[in-house]
């Protein structure tokens, strides 16, 4: 596996569909082999006992990864440009994993307070259980979170947007903060992925992405990923995942390494479909707010545009409230978007995002009931007519009601 920064043979778009071993490393093939194996047979009895020694860039026994493993990572690496990646088997493992390659009893770690909710979860229920102490933080704090740092602060963790209102975060500010005083980073990517947002450029050291959303793009498999910026931290992750025994499925990595062949292609259409459906809904009397970062009216809007350059299909819709009758109403006879956890697959989503998250810090969110829209591949005219029936329906409930 090639590490080190990631040279870019073109601009992304090219990038994401050459990235990966060449097909002259591949006896002209274009796409990876996929190699099944938990075996791997040796030669002699001298490569066999200095096997170890290849742990961290080749084939030395299934569990830590296989020739269509290193094939996504190095494709990963190059899109991040970073030093090296580890390939995990859910988003929800390389969040897992990377707290837990930084963290022991009696240490401190530093988490944005709109976290996604498995990674609240895992921290309440398995870090804590173990003695880590979990420190919250508001999303708009910037380099005032080096007043929260401790001699015992052994990773500050970030995810922007945040999960389901959206927030943005200044990351390079706490980057350089944390940085400033030894203490690693790391951030969930999945909104951006590498093609909107490259946190390593902006001072992180581990960017992580749930690969079964918009790198794979067709909701058919699970995978994480975790992108480090140094061979020190690339190796501590590397060593938590064969503690722990995470692996990922060689065929679910050839299936997200086909995925990302398209991933610009996609991404464009996700961004276009979902500035249509928001344009639509800012007319929508029923509409309170939009959670966007790409939206002006956004609050994270300044950040967004600084920072990253496109925005995905996943946004939020705060409306004025609805009934449980008018609840029902409005998803259970929708036609195309579909009733379901995850995004970033080809089919448009629409689900229920309350009661609001748990939040340490109050974060102004209006009362009222906050649908999470995934913005497909679908013709946006369709999609509209879809959500304007669902409105339909809400609204003669509530003549019906008086309301």
């Amino acid at each position: 596996m090639k590490k080190g920064p990631q040279a870019s043979t073109g601009r992304d778009p090219t990038l994401v569909v050459h990235a990966g071993p060449a097909p002259r490393d591949q006896a002209g093939v274009i796409n990876p082999p996929v190699d099944r194996a938990s075996t791997i047979v040796y030669d002699s009895v001298e490569a066999y006992m200095d096997r170890h020694k290849g742990l961290y860039d080749t084939v030395i026994y299934g569990l830590y990864g296989t020739r269509t493993t290193f094939a996504l990572a190095e494709a990963v690496s190059a899109l991040e440009r970073g030093y090296a990646t580890v390939i995990t088997s859910s988003g929800t493992s390389a969040i897992a994993l990377t707290l837990t390659a930084f963290a022991s009893a009696g240490d401190h770690l530093l988490v944005v307070d709109c976290v996604y909710g498995p990674t609240r979860n895992f921290l309440a229920d398995v870090a804590s259980r173990f003695g880590v102490e979990v420190e919250y933080y508001p999303p708009d704090i910037g380099g005032e979170i080096a007043r929260l740092f401790r001699p015992n602060t052994r990773l500050v963790y970030m995810e922007t947007p945040g999960s389901q209102t959206f927030d943005m975060i200044d990351v390079p500010s706490i980057a350089a903060a944390a940085r400033a005083r030894g203490i690693p980073t790391a951030i969930d990517n999945t909104w951006a992925t590498p093609l909107f947002f490259k946190p390593l450029d902006h001072g992180v050291d581990i960017s992580i992405a749930s690969a079964t959303k918009y790198l794979s793009g067709h909701s058919d498999c699970l995978l994480g990923t975790m992108t480090a910026a140094s061979e020190p931290v690339y190796r501590q992750l590397k060593d938590a995942a064969a503690r722990w025994g995470n692996c990922a499925s060689p065929d679910n990595c050839y299936l997200v390494h086909r995925g990302i062949r398209t991933l610009a292609a996609r991404l464009d259409r996700h961004q276009r479909n979902a500035a249509r459906l928001i344009d639509w809904f800012v007319e929508q009397p029923e509409v309170v707010a939009i959670r966007y970062p790409a939206h002006p009216a956004d609050p994270g809007n300044a950040i967004w545009k600084r920072d990253f350059t496109g925005a995905s299909g996943l946004f939020g819709v705060q409306l004025d409230g609805l009934t449980p009758a008018e609840t029902s109403a409005f998803f259970n006879s929708m036609s195309l978007f579909q009733l379901g956890s995850s995004w970033g697959g080809f089919e448009s989503l629409a689900v229920p995002a309350w009661p609001a998250p748990v939040r340490a810090f109050p974060n102004g969110e209006a009362d009222g009931a906050l649908i999470r829209i995934h913005a497909g591949l679908e013709e946006p005219e369709d999609l509209i007519a879809d959500l304007a029936a669902a409105f339909g329906r809400v609204r003669a409930l509530r003549r019906e009601g008086g309301r």
